[in-house]
């Protein structure tokens, strides 16, 4: 009888993750994506996963307009508050999360909207990313006596070796620079030449459905303007000082939008509406990166206004 129930047990894992839905939501920052997945989520019996690069630390709330526990409405959420705002994170640390989610959604035979402004973490997830060696401790001091003597020598070094894909990398771009003379110290192959070898790999293999919110510019700038007026009254200013005596200014978080608007209206660049129009103005230019990484990196894609993907999710 045990045998059977086993059996039974390991058949209907099976089912279940055959059955589980996966889609995604992407769109500009404002365009109504979270309240659209928390929706649909409840709809389709759902949890999310948030691809949000200020989203996954814990303690900065406003600023990165996260949904709170009673937005949420008892949706379960993978990647918020996943760390400090002084750990450090790449992408990889969001194909964890991926994993993390899907396995919990099959477990619970629930599906799963992946949704956030952060596309590139879905392109990755889709597209893959390729392994990188274990850096030894030798390798890492001889980078850093190199970069600390001069940023444009080491640049200027890797792009003598390998040009086609220095040409992509700015020559101020620090952490990439680290993280090609890293490989090149490591392996002593250039980044073409490992990547080439190393070719990358997706971690979402099946066909994912990918929904993009469109809104119009106009009504988009008047969409960041009044979560820019909601963010100021909910406490940003008190949350930028809270995480500044906490963290200081180093950690990369603190370099966001919202965040450094704030430290120069501290240091007396701006007063304090001319600090809420920078915010909504780099909040704008964001939001226009991030239309034409969409447009360019996902090319099977529905791409609708809100209202007309609500009605053709919600249905």
């Amino acid at each position: 009888m045990r045998g059977w129930i086993a059996l039974i047990m390991v058949l209907l894992g099976l089912v279940l993750d055959i059955d589980i839905k996966q889609i995604a939501i992407i769109g500009s920052t404002a365009s109504g994506k979270t309240a659209l997945a928390i929706e649909y989520a409840k709809r389709i019996n759902a949890n999310i996963l948030s691809l949000d690069s200020l989203a996954i630390y814990r303690e900065i709330d406003i600023v990165s307009a996260k949904p709170t526990i009673e937005d949420r409405e008892g949706i379960r959420h993978f990647g918020l508050d996943v760390i400090y705002p002084d750990e450090p994170f790449d992408v990889t640390t969001f194909i964890e999360l991926y994993r993390e989610a899907k396995e919990n959604s099959t477990k619970e035979g629930k599906n799963l909207i992946i949704v956030g402004g952060t596309s590139f973490y879905l392109k990755t997830l889709l597209y893959g990313l390729s392994p990188m060696p274990k850096i030894s401790q030798k390798t890492r001091d001889k980078t850093a006596k190199i970069l600390q003597s001069s940023i444009t020598d080491a640049y200027a070094t890797l792009y003598s070796l390998d040009e086609n894909y220095m040409r992509n990398i700015a020559s101020t771009d620090n952490y990439r620079i680290e993280k090609m003379l890293n490989l090149y110290y490591e392996t002593g192959v250039t980044p073409s030449d490992y990547f080439r070898q190393n070719p990358p790999q997706p971690t979402i293999t099946e066909p994912l459905p990918i929904y993009e919110i469109t809104v119009d510019r106009e009504i988009l700038r008047e969409r960041i303007r009044i979560r820019t007026d909601k963010m100021l009254d909910m406490g940003l200013i008190d949350e930028v000082s809270s995480l500044e005596k906490r963290y200081g200014r180093t950690p990369n978080c603190m370099k966001a939008i919202g965040i450094k608007e704030t430290l120069d209206f501290f240091d007396g660049i701006y007063r304090e509406e001319e600090m809420r129009e920078k915010i909504i103005i780099n909040t704008a230019r964001l939001a226009k990166r991030q239309r034409t990484f969409n447009r360019s990196q996902f090319k099977k894609k529905s791409s609708l206004p809100l209202n007309e993907l609500k009605e053709l999710l919600l249905q």
